[in-house]
């Protein structure tokens, strides 16, 4: 059986505002990664997904709740204790252009983490570094160019690579794609497929792009407002989504088989603020389906089927998409 990698539980982030109000930017998710496999937290912008991935690698300190990576618990470890496994955890920014100092070389901003970490490779440093370049589709004789002489993929294989130089067990990707032109993107999310096949790497993939999740990721789980609706194996949840805004989500995937025919389920309102969220059920001021109980109990995330859970109180009502 697949060993477990990356256990979460009852995870909260809480950012202080004004007037001693609380931002509940994620307000207890719960999911677990297997070695070797991927999940996808796809939703709209603002429901959380980013400030989970950053919690996963102690980029930011968790409110509470409990995050345990190869059976330790890290969620509030020193970081004394912490440097031990830090190599083992690596993020991949979003923005190719705003994550590399534009002052260093290539070869130098990939070999930072090397250096911080007082890490000698056999061959030499500047050998590993040319390593690092040939494996993501670099040309290993740039090691001495800057950032602005690349263009915005091949910035992304250089943030890739320095997420790689310390050999890491999970990599927490941040919409990895999402600012490069269309035609570069598949090749990134090749690569980054090609990569975990290659070294064994666990995936925890943020996006707003159901196609790539779909094309990349085991397993979904989709946020609203920061808490996680649904959550499942990426076949199951698009073939038979249960939650009113899945289904949202997955009729906005353009279908050429359907040209002419609109099947969009269009969402009316605003998303609420995470200073006051609604009561109950944080989507019924959306939901098409919502009841009294909506407003009145906060839905569980209750297993639906063979590892699918979903968060709503009248599932059934929404079909067979």
């Amino acid at each position: 059986m697949t060993q477990m990698l990356l256990s979460v539980e009852e995870l909260t982030k809480y950012f202080p505002a004004r007037g001693g109000e609380l931002v509940r930017a994620v307000d207890g998710v719960d999911f677990q990664v297997r070695q070797g496999d991927a999940l996808g937290i796809v939703g709209e912008s603002g429901c959380g997904k980013t400030t989970t991935g950053r919690m996963l690698v102690r980029l930011l300190e968790p409110t509470s709740g409990r995050i345990t990576f190869d059976g330790l618990d890290i969620t509030h470890l020193r970081r004394s204790k912490l440097r031990p496994i830090r190599h083992q955890l690596q993020f991949i920014f979003q923005d190719p252009y705003a994550s590399l100092n534009p002052r260093h070389t290539i070869g130098r901003i990939v070999a930072m983490p090397l250096q911080v970490n007082h890490v000698r490779p056999a061959g030499g440093l500047k050998n590993r570094v040319q390593e690092l370049l040939e494996i993501v589709g670099l040309n290993p004789e740039h090691y001495n160019r800057y950032p602005h002489e690349f263009s915005g993929g091949q910035r992304q294989r250089v943030g890739i690579a320095r997420a790689l130089a310390l050999k890491p067990r999970l990599v927490v990707a941040d919409e990895p794609v999402s600012a490069l032109d269309v035609s570069i993107q598949a090749q990134i999310i090749n690569l980054l497929r090609s990569l975990q096949r290659d070294l064994g790497l666990t995936f925890v993939f943020i996006t707003h792009d159901l196609a790539v999740v779909r094309h990349f990721c085991r397993d979904v789980a989709v946020m609203y407002l920061g808490k996680i609706v649904e959550i499942g194996g990426a076949d199951d949840i698009f073939t038979h989504p249960q939650h009113p805004y899945t289904r949202a989500l997955m009729s906005a995937i353009p279908d050429p088989t359907t040209i002419g025919a609109s099947h969009r389920i269009r969402l009316t309102g605003e998303v609420p603020s995470a200073l006051n969220p609604p009561s109950g059920c944080r989507f019924r001021t959306r939901c098409p389906q919502a009841r009294e109980r909506c407003s009145l109990d906060e839905p569980p995330l209750l297993i639906r089927g063979a590892d699918h859970r979903t968060a709503c109180h009248f599932p059934e009502a929404a079909g067979p998409q």
